[in-house]
C-alpha cells in the first residue's frame, strides 16, 4: 500500500478557520499590530504534513465566490454564517504568496467550492493509481473516502492525525458505504452549511433510517412504515430532504485536471519564503522550514511514509494516533518546531557561586554594580509556601552566577544575609520578569528588595499591551531564542514531578542563570522602545511603584468569614432546588439544566418560545446569557433558569470556592492582582477573582458579608470613586452642561433627565432617571438604539429619539466620540491621561462589525484607562502615607473604583480623612473627584 505514489490534497479555509480559532483567546500579534493566527495555524498545518508524510504531491484548494449551483439551488445556503473575520480575509493573500514562493499549486475555480475541487482531483487521481488523502476536519469528506481515497483529519484535541478510511466512516456515519454519507447529511441537514435536513431529525434518527432504508430515497418511498409526527414531518418535507441530499453531495466532475507534473511537490523559493516569514515574524516557522527544506529534519519528529500505511492497516475504530511528544489541550495554538538559538548552542559563562572565598568575590564585584538582573528559583508558585532553593543573578549578557539555596529557614537565613546589601541597596537597578512574585518570596525570608526596579513583563506590557508577556515569548520574539522549559528540569505535572531542590545544582545554574541572562537582555530591548511610545513615564512612576503597593496587599490578605459561608450555602442550595423544581414545572419533565443541549430542546423544540431559535456553529441550540435575557421578559421559565444559573454559579464560586482559598500559612485570603491582562489598564484579580462577585442580587451582596476586619480592634472601610467614568468624559469631552452639573454636585443621573427630558430637576421621575442612567453609562459603551430599548422598557424608536435629544443636550460629548475615532484611524491607538496607549489593529478593518468594536474601544479605552490610572496614582500616595506616618492600618483590596482597608480603630478619624483627600485629589480634572467613604463590621456593611 505505502509503495503507491500519494497525493495530498489540502483545504485551505478550512485549516484557516480552524487554526484560527485555535488561537482567538490568545491571538498571535506581531509587533506591527497585525493579528497572524490565522497564517501561523494553516502553515504550521501545511509544514506538520510535509514533516510527517513527505508527500510526493501535494496542492492546496480555496473556495472562490462559493459554489454558484448550490446557491441557485438554494439562496439560503451558507446565508447564516458569520462574516468572515477580518484576520482570515488579511490571511488568505498571504497564505497564497507564501504558497507561491514554495511552489505549491494553489487550485480555486470561480463559483465552485474547494470540496469539490478536492473530490473532483481526488477522483481522477486514484484512476491514476495514487493514494488520495484529503486534509480537512470537515466530515462532510467521508463521502468521498474509498480503498484509495482517505480522510487526513487534523484531531480534534491538537495531538496528532487522525486518517480515515472505510471502516472510519462506516464507524462515525452509521453506513455500509461510504457514499450513504449524502442520505445522512441530507436527512439531519448542517447547520454550518444552512442545509435544512428534515425537521427534528439529528445524528442518532438519521443512523436509524440509513440502517432501516440504506438512502433518503428509499426514505421517502416507504413513509408507510413510519409512525405519529415523523411520519408527518417526512411527507411534508420531502422536497427539502431531496434538496438537502443535493445540497450535501460533492461534486466529482469540476473543470480541474490532476496532472501529476504540476502537483509534484519540489524544492521552494527558499529566499523568498524566508523573507515572508521574517515580514510576518514567524521566527520559529522560518527556522522549521529551514531545517525541513535542507534535509536535516530530526528524527525525533520526521516520520517516514511508513506512518500512514500503519495508521492505515490499523483495525476500525481503534482511535487517534500522536506523533507528539505530548498532548495539546483543546484551544491550544498549533506548535511550531524549532531550530532557533538554545543554551546548548550560544557562549554562555554560568557559574555557581561557592561558599566562603567564593560567596565573598561575588558579593565584591555584584555590589559594584549599577544595574543587576535578579531570579529566585522556589519549590512552590504560592509565594506564602515557596522555599528558595536558589538566585540567579546577571549583569552582562551570557554570563551570571547562581547562588544555591539550602532547604530550612535558618540555614537559608544564613545565606541570605550575605546578599542583604545586594537587596537593601537603594542605588543597584533591580531588573527581573514578574518581580513581584520574587519580593513576596523574598519578604516572607524578611528580605526587602529597596531601590530602583525594572520589570520586563510591565515594560513589555506598556510597549504592546494586546500581546502576551511570558518570558518565553519574549525570549522567542525578540531575542530569537527559545529558553529550556521548566519540564526539562522537573517533569510534567502530576504526582511524579519533582521539587527544584532535587534537580542538580549544575541543572539548576544553567536553567536559573539563563533566565536572568535573557530578562537583562530583554530590559535592554526595551528601554528605548518604552521612550519611543512615550510610556516611560508611566512605567517609572506608575506601574513599577504600584508593583510594590500590591505585593504589600497581597500578602496582607484579608480575613474570611468560613462559618458565615457555609451558613450561605445551604440557604443557596435550597433556593436551587426550589427554582429546579418550579423549572421542572413549566417544562413539564425532569432534565439537565445544566445542559445546553437539553435545555434547548425543551425550550425550543418542546415549548417552541421563537421561531427561530439562534443555533450554535456544532448546530445545537444557543441557550447563551444574552439569549435568554431576550427570552426572559415573557417567559417566567427563561427567568428561573437566570436565577438558577446566577445562584449556581455564586455558590460553586465563591461560596463553596473562597473558604477552600484560605492561606494554610496566614489563614487569610491572598488575591493575586495582575497588571499585564487587561489592555485598558486596569488590574485583574486572581485566584480568588474578588473583582468580579455579583453586587446587584441580594445573594451576590451577601458574600461581601463573608469579608471581615482581621480582629475586633479593626474594622473595614470601603472608598469608592463616585461615578467616575462620567466625570472622566466631561472632562475630556470639555461638555460645559455635564461639568456644570457635576460641579454643582447635582445628580448627574437626574440632571441628564431633566434636561433630556425637559422637566425640572425635582420633578424628575424614578423611570426617567433610571432611563438618563443607562444612557449616561451606555454612552461610553457605544450604546444603540436597538441595545438600550434591550436595557430599558423602551421601545426602539423611543430609545433612538432618546439617544438622539442626549446628544443635542450634550454637543461636545459626539464631536468627543467622533475625535477619538478619527485619532484612532489616523494614529493606530488612543490613548489615557497619562499617555497609556491601547492599539487598535482593527479600527480600518473592512469588516464593519470588527472595525465597530474597535471604534467603542477607541472611545471607551481612555475612560476607563484614564480612572484606571488616576486609582492607581491613589493607591500609591496612600501606601506611602500609610508607610511613613507608621500607621496600622493595612489597604487590603482593589476592585475597580473602590479600595477596601483594614482600618486600626484608634486611627479611623485620620485615616478615613488621609484616604479621602488622597483619592479626591489624585488627579486634576474640569470637574472634582469625589469618593464616598463607608465604614463596617464587614465588607457589605462598609460599602
Amino acid at each position: 500500500m505505502s509503495e503507491k505514489k500519494r497525493l495530498f490534497l489540502l483545504d485551505a479555509y478550512a485549516l484557516i478557520f480552524r487554526g484560527y480559532y485555535a488561537l482567538i483567546k490568545n491571538p498571535r500579534i506581531n509587533s506591527k499590530g497585525m493579528d497572524t493566527s490565522a497564517i501561523m495555524g494553516f502553515m504550521n498545518s501545511l509544514l506538520d504534513v510535509i514533516r510527517r508524510e513527505k508527500p510526493d504531491h501535494l496542492a492546496v484548494c480555496f473556495d472562490k465566490d462559493g459554489s454558484a449551483e448550490r446557491t441557485e439551488l438554494f439562496p439560503e445556503y451558507k446565508a447564516n454564517r458569520d462574516e468572515t473575520p477580518d484576520a482570515i480575509r488579511i490571511a488568505v493573500p498571504w497564505i497564497q504568496k507564501i504558497l507561491k514562493a514554495m511552489h505549491i499549486p494553489v487550485i480555486e475555480r470561480s463559483g465552485m467550492e474547494a470540496d469539490d475541487i478536492i473530490g473532483t482531483l481526488a477522483r481522477q487521481a486514484e484512476a491514476q493509481g495514487y493514494q488520495v488523502f484529503m486534509v480537512t476536519p470537515d466530515k462532510d469528506f467521508g463521502q468521498l473516502v474509498t480503498e484509495n481515497i482517505f480522510m487526513y483529519r487534523p484531531s480534534r484535541m491538537g495531538n496528532g492525525i487522525e486518517i480515515w478510511g472505510i471502516p472510519e466512516v462506516q464507524k462515525r456515519f452509521g453506513v455500509e458505504r461510504p457514499e450513504q454519507v449524502i442520505d445522512y447529511l441530507g436527512m439531519m441537514g448542517d447547520s454550518s452549511d444552512n442545509i435544512p435536513g428534515f425537521p427534528g431529525v439529528g445524528d442518532k434518527t438519521a443512523k436509524k433510517f440509513i440502517e432501516q432504508f440504506g438512502s433518503l430515497e428509499n426514505l421517502l418511498e416507504n413513509t408507510d412504515q413510519l409512525k405519529g409526527k415523523m411520519k408527518e414531518r417526512i411527507i411534508e418535507n420531502a422536497e427539502l430532504g431531496r434538496l438537502s441530499k443535493k445540497l450535501a453531495t460533492i461534486c466529482v466532475d469540476c473543470d480541474v485536471t490532476f496532472d501529476e507534473h504540476d502537483f509534484e511537490l519540489s524544492m521552494p523559493d527558499s529566499q523568498q519564503v524566508q523573507e515572508l516569514f521574517e515580514e510576518l515574524e514567524f521566527r520559529r516557522l522560518r527556522e522549521q522550514f529551514l531545517k525541513l527544506f535542507s534535509g536535516e529534519a530530526a528524527e525525533a519528529t520526521a516520520v517516514s511514509s511508513t506512518e500512514t500505511a500503519r495508521q492505515l492497516d490499523k483495525p476500525a475504530g481503534s482511535g487517534q494516533f500522536s506523533l507528539f511528544g505530548e498532548a495539546q489541550g483543546e484551544g491550544e495554538a498549533p506548535r511550531e518546531y524549532s531550530s532557533r538559538k538554545t543554551i546548548k548552542e550560544t557562549e554562555h559563562h554560568y557559574q555557581t557561586v561557592q561558599e566562603g572565598m567564593g560567596m565573598k568575590l561575588f558579593m565584591r564585584s555584584l555590589m559594584a554594580q549599577g544595574r543587576v538582573c535578579f531570579d529566585t528559583e522556589t519549590t512552590s508558585l504560592d509565594p506564602l509556601q515557596a522555599e528558595l532553593v536558589g538566585i540567579a543573578f546577571s549583569w552582562e549578557a551570557h554570563k551570571g552566577y547562581y547562588v544555591p539555596i539550602p532547604g530550612g529557614r535558618e540555614a537559608a537565613s544564613q545565606v541570605l544575609e550575605q546578599l542583604r546589601p545586594f537587596f537593601e541597596s537603594e542605588s543597584i537597578e533591580k531588573v527581573g520578569q514578574n518581580l513581584k512574585y520574587d519580593i513576596k518570596v523574598l519578604s516572607t525570608y524578611n528580605l526587602p528588595v529597596k531601590g530602583p526596579l525594572f520589570d520586563t513583563m510591565l515594560a513589555h506590557y506598556l510597549i504592546n499591551p494586546d500581546m502576551r508577556h511570558n518570558m518565553d515569548v519574549l525570549a522567542e520574539t525578540y531575542l530569537n531564542y527559545t529558553p529550556v522549559p521548566i519540564s526539562d528540569l522537573i517533569g510534567k505535572k502530576g504526582k511524579n514531578q519533582l521539587s527544584m531542590r532535587e534537580v542538580p545544582v549544575e541543572e539548576q545554574t544553567e536553567y536559573a542563570v539563563e533566565d536572568a541572562d535573557i530578562t537583562l537582555q530583554l530590559a535592554d530591548h526595551f528601554q528605548p522602545e518604552l521612550k519611543a511610545a512615550q510610556t516611560e513615564t508611566l512605567f517609572r512612576d506608575i506601574e513599577i511603584p504600584l508593583l510594590r503597593v500590591l505585593a504589600d496587599m497581597e500578602l496582607e490578605g484579608i480575613n474570611l468569614d468560613t462559618a458565615f459561608l457555609k451558613s450561605l450555602s445551604g440557604d443557596l442550595e435550597n433556593d436551587i432546588a426550589s427554582l429546579e423544581q418550579g423549572i421542572y414545572k413549566a417544562a413539564g419533565e425532569t432534565f439537565n439544566i445544566g445542559s445546553p443541549k437539553q435545555l434547548g430542546e425543551i425550550l425550543f423544540d418542546k415549548m417552541k418560545l421563537v421561531d427561530k431559535p439562534k443555533k450554535t456553529r456544532t448546530g445545537q441550540y444557543s441557550t447563551a446569557e444574552e439569549v435568554l435575557s431576550d427570552l426572559a421578559k415573557e417567559h417566567e421559565i427563561v427567568r428561573m433558569v437566570l436565577d438558577y444559573r446566577g445562584l449556581a454559579k455564586l455558590k460553586s464560586t465563591y461560596v463553596d470556592a473562597l473558604p477552600e482559598q484560605v492561606s494554610a500559612v496566614t489563614g487569610r485570603v491572598h488575591t493575586d492582582y495582575m497588571q499585564t491582562v487587561a489592555a485598558t489598564g486596569r488590574l485583574s484579580s486572581n485566584n480568588p477573582n474578588l473583582q468580579n462577585i455579583p453586587i446587584r442580587t441580594e445573594r451576590g451582596r451577601q458574600i461581601r458579608k463573608a469579608f471581615i476586619p482581621r480582629d475586633a480592634d479593626y474594622q473595614l472601610l470601603a472608598a469608592d470613586y463616585s461615578q467616575i467614568e462620567l466625570r472622566i468624559i466631561a472632562a475630556l469631552s470639555e461638555e460645559e452642561n455635564m461639568i456644570e452639573s457635576f460641579r454643582r454636585g447635582e445628580d448627574i443621573h437626574a440632571a441628564t433627565a431633566a434636561r433630556v427630558f425637559k422637566v425640572p430637576l425635582e420633578a424628575v421621575t424614578r423611570e426617567q432617571r433610571s432611563n438618563a442612567k443607562t444612557v449616561n453609562f451606555g454612552i461610553i459603551y457605544g450604546v444603540s438604539a436597538f441595545g438600550l430599548s434591550n436595557q430599558t422598557n423602551l421601545s426602539r424608536s423611543e430609545a433612538k429619539e432618546l439617544i438622539d435629544t442626549y446628544y443635542q443636550t450634550y454637543p461636545k460629548l459626539r464631536n468627543y466620540i467622533s475625535d477619538q475615532i478619527d485619532f484612532a484611524r489616523e494614529n493606530g491607538y488612543v490613548q489615557t491621561v497619562l499617555g497609556r496607549r491601547r492599539y487598535l489593529k482593527d479600527i480600518n478593518a473592512g469588516n464593519a462589525v470588527v472595525r465597530g468594536a474597535a471604534e467603542r474601544n477607541a472611545v471607551n479605552a481612555p475612560i476607563q484607562g484614564s480612572a484606571a490610572d488616576i486609582i492607581k496614582i491613589a493607591m500609591i500616595r496612600i501606601h506611602q502615607k500609610l508607610q511613613e506616618d507608621g500607621y496600622r492600618t493595612r489597604m487590603l483590596l482593589q476592585v475597580h473604583d473602590e479600595l477596601v482597608f483594614d482600618v486600626y480603630k484608634p486611627e479611623l478619624e485620620k485615616v478615613s480623612a488621609m484616604i479621602k483627600s488622597e483619592m479626591e485629589s489624585a488627579y486634576n480634572l474640569a470637574v472634582p473627584l469625589v469618593v464616598d467613604v463607608g465604614v463596617g463590621a464587614n465588607w457589605l456593611e462598609a460599602h
